[in-house]
């Protein structure tokens, strides 16, 4: 029998990292909301060490800030719409792996694509105008989804380099609108502002029910398609494993195509509730850096639409909610930047919660032990 004596001695480290197996859905949760409650208390603190309010305090101000009157809950309800709309039009690309970073991009195509509706065939009546301008929206933002599919279907370029770069296009094409037709103003203003032609009908008087409704059923079809069609098959098959999903006769380019396209063309109906339905502007932050955030949004809700609903909620709480703070204490130094860090700060904490979620930490056992 061989010795064993010149066999190296491999020291076992300190920790290891181990990845869980199917840890309970309520568990990860529960991990959730202690990361959220950690990272509040953190903000309390930061708070508290510029402007002297106590944690009630800043909960205070920032509820009232988002949802503390009819105005606040308007403006906070439309920016929860559009970041819910753009994340569920990421839900699907990146459940397969297809790194769409042009979010920005799409949705302001559908923007151009209806405000140029709007403003040359002003003279349509609006059951006919809107329409057309829906139309225009979901063909824009579809072509500007497929462009990168094609691009990675075909000849493997890189999808998130090319969705990126193609943010930059539509900002300059929205640029060349808005010079083109403001004149000699600062900005081109609100579109038909003496006929209101193409602008989206209210349901209610200051929250514009219409756009909630539009979304909502959005999210909802979104969920439903993911979970129990085949190509929601399709998509989850790619995103696993590509040489599985050929494997099973699923097209691959196929499904990059027709994925990102859907991808593209709801990114343009948010467009168009942005300029028909909110704005009734357009500027080359229409899509107000949404299309970036919106990717925070869909990987923490799992591509779980409904899961998003409370995510972007919580994500405009903090940001309108710090807005509130600055507003009202600016003077002590409490500044956008210092808005920006408390929601970096909460953000940071819920992401890092996600590592305890899908790893554990193992360590060295002792002597006895062993």
């Amino acid at each position: 029998m061989a010795s064993n004596k010149f066999t190296p001695h491999v020291k076992e480290p300190l920790v290891r990292v181990v990845r869980r197996d199917n840890l309970p859905m309520w568990k990860a949760w529960l991990y959730r909301l202690i990361a959220i409650v950690l990272a509040l208390g953190l903000v309390d603190v930061f708070v508290f060490s510029i402007t002297g309010l106590d944690p009630v305090g800043v909960m205070t101000v920032m509820w009232e800030g988002t949802f503390g009157n009819i105005v606040c809950t308007s403006a906070s309800i439309a920016l929860i719409m559009k970041l819910l709309l753009i994340s569920v039009a990421l839900a699907p690309a990146f459940k397969m792996k297809f790194w769409n970073i042009g979010a920005e991009g799409q949705v302001l195509a559908g923007a151009l694509a209806t405000a140029v509706v709007m403003v040359t065939f002003s003279n349509l009546p609006n059951s006919v105008l809107i329409p057309f301008m829906v139309v225009s929206a979901i063909l824009a933002g579809g072509i500007w989804g497929l462009i990168p599919a094609l691009f990675k279907a075909k000849w493997g370029v890189n999808e998130t380099l090319f969705t990126l770069m193609m943010n930059y296009v539509a900002m300059s094409l929205v640029d060349f609108f808005v010079n083109q037709n403001k004149g000699d103003r600062a900005s081109i203003g609100t579109l038909n502002v003496d006929t209101e032609k193409g602008w989206l009908p209210k349901l209610g008087m200051e929250i514009n029910w219409t756009v909630v409704i539009v979304v909502l059923i959005i999210t909802v079809l979104m969920f439903i398609y993911l979970k129990y069609t085949k190509q929601g098959y399709e998509i989850a098959v790619v995103g696993e494993s590509i040489n599985t999903a050929k494997y099973a006769g699923i097209s691959v380019k196929k499904t990059i195509i027709r994925t990102m396209v859907i991808s593209g063309v709801i990114c343009g109906i948010c467009g168009f509730l942005s300029v028909a339905g909110e704005d009734q502007t357009i500027s080359r932050n229409t899509a107000g850096g949404y299309g970036f955030t919106a990717i925070i949004v869909a990987w923490l809700a799992k591509f779980n639409t409904l899961f998003m609903i409370l995510i972007s909620a919580f994500i405009i709480f903090l940001e309108q909610g710090t807005k509130a703070i600055s507003d009202e204490y600016v003077s002590v130094g409490f500044n956008e930047s210092a808005c920006k860090m408390v929601v970096g700060l909460v953000l940071f904490f819920v992401i890092a919660c996600e590592f305890f979620i899908n790893y554990s930490l193992a360590f060295r056992r002792t002597r006895k032990e062993k």
